[in-house]
């Protein structure tokens, strides 16, 4: 499919045999954790509901190698490190770099969860707010439809809520980019950065309000995480606690109200600390690949090292 699909499409008919959970996934970019518990339930209710309706933890960690843009987001739709001298998909840039595919930079075949669900026959679809993104199309061109709208968060919510309320796709992932171009004019965590979560939790709460109003849509289960924080100038130095700790929700039916870490024994909260690749494990922004398999009744991603035994729970 090519990259900018248009808004209005012809409704498309869901396989036989699809599954009956749906699994929306959304990357608010540069969601700092701290940033919600400073706002609070009057600041950002519709991330909080998320909260107090469903599992989630706010010490998760985005990828140990960078914590940036793009290689996180690869991470989290491979279910791989980002070394590709240890098996990592190889994405490490952060920009648009045309021609070029997550196989290339590999070196090998790489498995996403949109080439999984593809294989199984299942409707998928992307819809991200940065040129970049167009890298998911080119490495898996499966993905039944791919709308990209450049920092344009509005415009892209809208697109996303008129695809769930007219198509039944098995899953579909949201990219939001406003926070992290905030973040970048006006600093992480300043002011205007607070503000611009704010403006997203209005965003949020526009797709859980056409949840709300929309019988066919309570099958549907969010996932919602970040590919890094950030505080001060940016947010490139992985080491640093601010950049590297990221939020995890899940909501949706059947979904059990609790924190993660307590649902989840085979997984460490990791306190502080970074965490490194050996030893029992925090939840990472790259256990969405193999956790959004696991609730549509598929198996892992091919070659995928975050939770590759499927053990997330969330009941």
């Amino acid at each position: 499919m090519g990259l900018f699909s248009p808004t209005a499409e012809p409704a498309v008919a869901e396989p036989a045999g699809a599954p009956e959970t749906r699994v929306l996934v959304i990357s608010v970019d540069a969601l700092n954790p701290t940033a919600l518990r400073s706002l609070g339930t009057q600041g950002t209710p519709h991330f909080h509901r998320l909260m107090a309706e469903g599992a989630f933890t706010l010490n998760a960690r985005a990828q140990v190698e960078q914590t940036m843009t793009l290689p996180n987001h690869t991470s989290m739709v491979t279910g791989r490190r980002i070394d590709r001298a240890h098996e990592g998909h190889g994405v490490t840039w952060n920009v648009d770099r045309r021609g070029t595919t997550v196989q290339k930079a590999a070196g090998h075949d790489v498995g996403s969860i949109f080439s999984v669900l593809h294989k199984a026959g299942m409707n998928i679809a992307l819809f991200a707010a940065k040129a970049k993104f167009a890298l998911y199309d080119r490495s898996w061109p499966g993905i039944n439809r791919v709308t990209i709208k450049d920092e344009k968060d509005g415009a892209l919510t809208k697109a996303l809520r008129a695809d769930l309320i007219r198509h039944h796709r098995a899953f579909t992932f949201l990219h939001l980019g406003g926070i992290d171009k905030t973040g970048h004019a006006e600093g992480f965590m300043s002011p205007a950065y607070l503000t611009a979560v704010r403006r997203m939790d209005d965003k949020i709460g526009m797709i859980l309000a056409a949840i709300d109003g929309h019988e066919e849509l309570d099958d549907l289960t969010i996932v919602l995480t970040a590919d890094h924080g950030g505080r001060g100038a940016n947010h490139d130095e992985p080491t640093k606690l601010a950049n590297y700790r990221v939020p995890f929700m899940v909501w949706g039916p059947g979904v059990t109200h609790d924190d993660l870490y307590d649902l989840n024994p085979a997984f460490k909260n990791p306190g502080d600390r970074r965490v490194g690749f050996g030893g029992k494990q925090p939840i990472r922004n790259g256990d969405v690949a193999n956790f959004a398999a696991y609730l549509l009744g598929v198996g892992p991603v091919p070659d995928s090292r975050w939770d590759v035994a499927q053990q997330l729970r969330v009941s």
